[in-house]
């Protein structure tokens, strides 16, 4: 599944060629999705500009004057920038056609993604309504962590990829993070001190911000927004590798299953 740094890549690299342009034209070929694309999106959209682009967890955000339309790219969806002419393939569900020429193309082999829309005046749409800090802001901190989990019996693991804590910490960076701060995801969440929450949330933002930059992870069906795929999966510590050696230790590494997802760490570097 995309996670925040494959969302963020992803609205990088359309950004420049949607902000600030007009949409010409939406040609929708399936509109099952996860739930159904609303009727209304052609006449929200047609003849109205893209006024920005932005991201609320794995949300992408697309805001015109009449309001915003919602794209969550599911199990294995993507949005690429494609010039007009070049034909769809078979699970290429929506065309957004721009004035400029281009086509933001909307892929989804699954089908487990949408597209939908808000009006504007209608204040936070429901699914974004309870969703917690961006972990790459200020106001996502240890205090904020530490105060969350108490008399939380969770593991530590699990709690960190609540989306109502913190926002697009999925499984793989959930896993790189507790190694890098050193921290076995097997801990309850309530018994982990501020100051291991302080080294935890510093290591979520270096490992989210080097994944963004890398261009996100070499996941089976992830390419950013010029289909081009993510780099970060040469720099997986723990996540994917069960069996093989640490990288610091040299001792094999563990997996475990958490709350229906596999967990790879370390038991000798993380405790």
């Amino acid at each position: 599944m995309p996670e925040l740094p494959e969302v963020e890549t992803t609205r990088r690299g359309i950004k420049p060629s949607v902000k600030d342009n007009r949409i010409h034209k939406i040609t929708v070929r399936q509109k099952k999705l996860r739930w159904l694309v609303p009727d209304n999106l052609p006449f929200m959209l047609e003849g109205y500009e893209i006024r920005q682009v932005s991201r609320r967890g794995k949300y992408l955000l697309f805001e015109n004057e009449m309001g915003t339309m919602l794209i969550h790219l599911g199990m294995s969806g993507s949005l690429r920038i494609v010039k007009q002419g070049e034909l769809p393939r078979k699970h290429d569900h929506i065309d957004f056609c721009f004035k400029n020429g281009l086509i933001l193309r909307f892929t989804d082999p699954r089908k487990f993604g949408c597209v939908l829309w808000q009006t504007k005046g209608q204040g936070i749409h429901p699914l974004l309504a309870n969703l917690g800090p961006e972990p790459l802001n200020p106001n996502f901190n240890s205090k904020h962590l530490f105060l969350r989990s108490r008399k939380r019996s969770v593991c530590v693991k699990p709690f960190i990829m609540d989306s109502k804590v913190v926002v697009g910490v999925g499984n793989i960076y959930a896993s790189e993070a507790l190694f890098l701060a050193g921290i076995s995801p097997k801990v309850p969440a309530g018994k982990v001190s501020q100051k291991r929450y302080q080294r935890l949330v510093s290591s979520i933002k270096i490992v989210l911000k080097k994944a963004i930059q890398s261009g996100g992870t070499t996941l089976r069906d992830f390419t950013d927004g010029n289909g081009n795929p993510g780099y970060f999966k040469q720099s997986l510590n723990v996540y994917g590798r069960a069996g093989k050696e640490c990288k610091l230790c040299r001792k094999h590494l563990i997996e475990i299953r958490q709350a229906q997802r596999s967990t790879v760490y370390c038991s000798a570097c993380q405790r």
